[in-house]
């Protein structure tokens, strides 16, 4: 039967179409009328037409999609395109202690099979997989500590001097000492000042020589802490409460003065700490091998200021080694530190011409010797210094030219400065895993849209000593296996390449018009978009399956492209990117007919969670539909370390006009919310506060709550309630019942 396409506007487009599936242009909103028998009308173009059996208010494009069996395809990739398919991808490579021996294991088309290579003599023999480690079953709850709980240093515990001679530890808030083997009774207080709210650190560090313990005194404060309602726990009826330490941004933090003591005298020296104020952190405390001084490492609250301090061990004077400064932030999570064994000299990872490179320091002068690495390229990380052969190991991105600039590849240099040199060639992102000696490393490498290989290579030269293994996705690609493109546009500036990739579906068919999702998650903290092959993405694969485009980049404010890149964020996390990612999508979907540029969902959880929430509340004229799980989406209400380092400190307005709270009167698209009730990551208050916002102003959206579960994404029932939520809000199709699905 013919269909008549119709604008909205009642009158006839002209145009008639044999096929029901013919796509329209993006721009053109029409509704769909299709006649039956009794109701049918010759049109011309001129005529104003009857209305006429509604079909849909979708493009024909999204007829078939949506169905029963687009779920069950979906939920049967996790299956079909499971990494067991790829024949002859090696995993789990590792070097056996110090030899040049290494083991890894494959899947063959006779099972799982584990292999040791020979290095030097380039065989290879099969042996017996690995003995299973027998887990003992655990009763009852842990008691352990939680990975936010802040080390109070106050247990105490002898640290022995390395002559032997001495144990030193704390008590009644104080440092004591006696004589190793000595009875008890023959201890020596060294210090009376402590008290319970000014005490003396557990991390007692002896001299080289013996002669002199360093320690902090600390100014504890009081703790935040979150509270969580377990609904449902497993073993008892009544929901439990749990309460967790939880550094929120603004919160006071301990401050520490460093101390130098003499064993002998008992003296004590306290260093000034005028050099380091504010602190957020003072640590990495270390005497110099001659004992003269310790170094450590001050990181000022607000992130502006990192400095390397040295305390002298006579006088107590303070100076500085080594400055970081930044008008926005010094991302210091990724700093790399080295001391040569000179005792002068010192490598140091900075971005400071904007690139992440490695500095050699004159530790007695604090200047810097010279720059050892240069470019319009980022060091991601060093593997080894070997000062006796004067040359520096390192991971970088952004050195070949005509490459993706986020794939990695793996170098030597020398400390000099001279002579670098790539020791992975081939286009792709590598993984490099080196033997102890740094004669040889195992080079496994691969892009999304190719298969993985693996390598043996000198570390001298990187010449390619033998080919391990070569991945065979055949078994994949029969399974329908789609591999994902790669896409570059500009983006907010008109010059800088924004890069990502597009997942198709399985049964992509061209002809079709598919809406497009977006996975995000943002911030400078790292890139996100996968570089090395996967057969099955979690985020992507089975969603695509269901009738979509779904895409993934890295826009500005994400790393790896130089400091004004990821600053794009300071203290304006609601930026998230999103301006260069509707551009990139425009792009793509003008280039690729079949990608809707019209309908685009975004979902993301965490950051993610955060970020897709702030595309409907900020861009709704382009992002039509979010999901959005365990988001922080108030920065106060998030943890400390996250959100000081991109949103500064103290806080201020800029916190306000970042929170989805605020703006959440702005909601005029679907959303849908989900949270764990246990999540010990983002505080899921965020999340209640925000549906809090969206009550007191009359918002539809929705939410789920997920008893028991921690920091998720949904998990397979929030994955379903996705693929429901974007099925029939982008697709316009009521998805099937769930009890179909069984």
């Amino acid at each position: 039967m013919e269909m008549c396409i119709i604008c909205k506007n009642g009158h006839a487009n002209g145009r008639w179409f044999d096929n029901p599936f013919v796509s329209l242009h993006a721009n053109k909103p029409f509704a769909i009328y299709q006649p039956t028998k009794m109701m049918y009308h010759q049109l011309n173009n001129s005529m104003k037409l009857p209305i006429i059996l509604l079909f849909s208010t979708l493009s024909l494009s999204a007829a078939a999609q949506g169905t029963i069996s687009d779920y069950r395809r979906a939920y049967s990739l996790y299956d079909k395109l499971n990494a067991t398919h790829v024949r002859h991808w090696a995993h789990e490579v590792a070097w056996k202690d110090s030899t040049h021996t290494f083991s890894y294991y494959t899947d063959t088309d006779a099972g799982r099979q584990y292999y040791e290579y020979d290095a030097d003599t380039r065989t290879q023999k099969e042996v017996p997989p690995p003995p299973r480690e027998e887990r003992k079953p655990q009763f009852g709850r842990k008691v352990e500590r939680h990975w936010m709980e802040v080390d109070e240093e106050r247990d105490s515990y002898p640290v022995l001097s390395p002559d032997g001679r001495w144990e030193a530890w704390i008590e009644e808030h104080n440092v004591v000492v006696h004589h190793a083997g000595s009875p008890y009774s023959e201890r020596r207080v060294l210090t009376q000042d402590g008290t319970i709210g000014l005490y003396y650190s557990n991390r007692l560090l002896w001299s080289p020589d013996s002669r002199r313990l360093f320690v902090c005194k600390r100014q504890p404060v009081e703790k935040r802490y979150v509270y969580y309602v377990e609904s449902s726990p497993s073993d008892q009826l009544q929901p439990l409460l749990h309460r967790q330490e939880y550094a929120k941004p603004g919160d006071a933090l301990p401050q520490r003065t460093p101390v130098i003591i003499d064993v002998e005298s008992g003296a004590s020296i306290v260093g000034s700490t005028d050099l380091c104020p504010r602190q957020y952190d003072l640590g990495s405390f270390a005497w110099s091998r001659d004992g003269s001084e310790v170094t450590m490492e001050y990181n000022e609250r607000g992130h502006k200021v990192y400095r390397v301090l040295a305390m002298n061990a006579t006088t107590g004077s303070m100076r500085t080694v080594v400055e970081e400064t930044a008008p926005t932030f010094v991302n210091y999570s990724r700093m790399f530190r080295h001391d040569l064994k000179d005792g002068k000299r010192l490598i140091w990872m900075s971005e400071r011409d904007n690139w992440n490179h490695l500095y050699l320091y004159d530790m007695t002068t604090g200047k810097v010797v010279r720059q050892i690495t240069k470019g319009a390229w980022c060091v991601r990380r060093v593997l080894k210094v070997d000062e006796d052969a004067g040359v520096i190991f390192f991971a970088a991105s952004g050195v070949e030219k005509g490459e993706d600039p986020y794939q990695v590849h793996y170098y030597r240099i020398g400390m000099d400065g001279k002579n670098m040199l790539c020791l992975t060639p081939g286009d792709g992102h590598h993984e490099a895993r080196f033997s102890k000696d740094f004669t040889y490393l195992v080079d496994t490498w691969s892009r999304v849209d190719k298969a993985p290989v693996t390598e043996l290579r000198s570390a001298a030269d990187g010449q390619c000593v033998a080919t391990i293994e070569t991945a065979d996705i055949s078994a994949l690609i029969a399974n329908g296996w789609q591999a994902p493109e790669v896409f570059v546009a500009k983006g907010r500036d008109g010059k800088t390449d924004m890069w990502g990739i597009i997942q198709k579906p399985t049964n992509f068919d061209p002809t079709k018009r598919y809406p497009v999702i977006e996975y995000i998650y943002s911030g400078p903290g790292s890139a996100y978009t996968p570089k090395s092959f996967t057969p099955y993405n979690h985020n992507m694969t089975a969603l695509a399956d269901l009738g979509f485009i779904v895409v993934q980049l890295d826009a500005m404010g994400t790393s790896w492209r130089g400091k004004q890149f990821e600053e794009v964020c300071y203290k304006n996390l609601k930026d998230a990117g999103l301006p260069d990612r509707i551009l990139w999508i425009k792009a793509a979907a003008e280039r690729y007919p079949y990608m809707d540029a019209e309908r685009v969902g975004i979902f993301g959880a965490s950051a993610g969670g955060q970020e897709s929430t702030t595309a409907v509340l900020l861009h709704g004229d382009f992002y039509k539909a979010a999901y959005s799980a365990c988001g922080c989406h108030d920065n106060r209400m998030d943890k400390i370390w996250w959100n000081e380092q991109w949103m500064g400190y103290p806080v201020d307005s800029s916190y306000v006009e970042s929170s989805n709270v605020y703006h959440a009167a702005k909601l005029e698209r679907p959303l849908m919310l989900v949270v764990g009730e246990l999540d010990d990551n983002v505080d899921p208050s965020s999340t209640y506060q925000l549906v809090n916002a969206l009550v007191n102003a009359g918002k539809d959206f929705e939410l789920v709550v997920l008893p028991g579960v921690h920091h998720t994404m949904g998990e397979r029932y929030g994955e379903h309630k996705r693929f429901d939520f974007f099925v029939r809000h982008l697709l316009g199709v009521t998805p099937p019942e769930w009890k179909e699905l069984r």
